[in-house]
């Protein structure tokens, strides 16, 4: 059920989607006796178009995830075993078109290529299964061993999971695949926007981890301007609206160790 609602009230719950709606209802009611709520309806479509897509506020939420969990440190030691989570293929396209297809989390691939070389001992487990609804795509790791592969990766240095639906899933099933010693040390690999929740639902399954966060979409020092690229800016704050969502979700329904984990 927890699966089912987050992606159907999350998609509902993005902010373009609220915007839409508010200005979709506000045409319609133009058309009926309630014009004047009509009305103030599409004014207040248009309000909240000019702060969702001009305004630094997404750029301001977005910064605030990623600025949570700052770069791994390598003088800390060598890991023994690498988590890297899913979200960086699209397995719909990989198979339609016969091909790993790379979206913007490419950073997550590239991550792998690094660590397995800087790192030749440690293990290394990919997550990712089907996150869509109707689960018509099939798992994302089934599509990144010929691409590792193409980097120098061993095929037989990947240990894959390719069941995990969401977060919690990753975590969980994570942790069956790479039994922990207390002394070992494990990196999780995930976008820096995404490092927050992903820590909390490691830390809530048993799974000690540190943060190898990648992909960042803000700079280090972030201006907080306005820009006029709405499209850009209403994408990324339905994908940063969809963490902090998330990351209330995991932890009224216990499935992260903190409402907003900190390193």
């Amino acid at each position: 059920m927890f699966f089912i609602l987050s992606k159907t009230v999350g998609a509902l719950s993005r902010p373009s989607s609220l915007i839409a709606i508010v200005g979709i209802a506000g045409l319609i009611l133009l058309l009926t006796r309630f014009n004047r709520t009509g009305q103030r309806l599409v004014i207040a479509c248009v309000v909240l178009l000019i702060i969702a897509g001009v305004s630094p506020l997404a750029g301001i939420l977005t910064h605030t995830l990623e600025s949570r969990f700052p770069k791994w440190d390598a003088s800390h030691g060598v890991p023994d075993g690498i988590v890297v989570l899913g979200g960086a293929l699209s397995p719909g396209l990989s198979r339609r078109h016969g091909v790993p297809i790379i979206g913007q989390d490419a950073s997550r691939i590239t991550a792998i290529a690094k660590l397995a070389r800087d790192y030749p001992n440690a293990r290394i487990i990919y997550s990712g299964g089907d996150g869509t609804l109707l689960a018509r795509d099939g798992a994302e790791a089934e599509y990144v061993v010929p691409l590792l592969e193409r980097f120098g990766v061993a095929r037989a240095r990947i240990t894959l999971e390719p069941r995990s639906r969401n977060t919690a899933e990753n975590a969980a099933f994570s942790k069956d695949i790479a039994q922990p010693k207390p002394n070992e040390r494990w990196l999780l690999v995930t976008s820096a926007q995404h490092m927050p929740r992903s820590v909390g639902a490691f830390r809530h399954a048993g799974f000690a981890v540190e943060a190898y966060p990648v992909a960042w979409q803000s700079d280090v020092r972030y201006r907080f301007t306005p820009s006029l690229g709405i499209g850009g800016n209403l994408s990324r704050l339905d994908s940063v609206a969809n963490e902090y969502v998330g990351l209330l979700a995991y932890w009224l329904t216990g499935r992260s160790s903190a409402l907003f984990p900190t390193p």
